[in-house]
């Protein structure tokens, strides 16, 4: 199970770090994904991570070094770091795991999700 938190309301330029905790077995080999979506769009890529151990970190490219994405292996946990925070940031932000590391950007190659946290930017 993935379970998202972290989110809220805060004004632009303010900051935010999500958490997404991960319980249960199987998930050493996977690839860590951070995914948003606003109503009537697609989920669309935020960060990814390709493994626990070692691995890359992508990001998307709107995130433009606002955002750090980090691993806690002690603690089987994935956070993700917003700083300068927009409006346009406005979403609900998904955390999700899927055991095909280098489709780290695509939201089908992902198997397993968290139930989402909204985060709101106000201007």
């Amino acid at each position: 199970q993935l379970q998202a938190s972290g989110g809220g309301l805060v004004q632009a330029g303010n900051s935010l770090r999500l958490s997404c905790v991960v319980s249960g077995r199987g998930f050493s080999d996977y690839g860590m994904g951070w995914f948003r979506q606003t109503p009537g769009k697609e989920r669309e890529f935020v960060a990814g991570v390709t493994g626990w151990i070692g691995g890359s970190i992508y990001y998307a490219n709107f995130v433009k070094g606002r955002f750090t994405l980090a691993r806690d292996t002690a603690k089987n946990t994935v956070h993700l770091q917003m700083n300068s925070l927009q409006p346009e940031d406005t979403a609900v932000y998904y955390c999700a795991a899927t055991p095909t590391p280098h489709y780290i950007r695509f939201a089908n190659k992902y198997d397993y999700w968290g139930q989402g946290t909204q985060v709101t930017v106000s201007s």
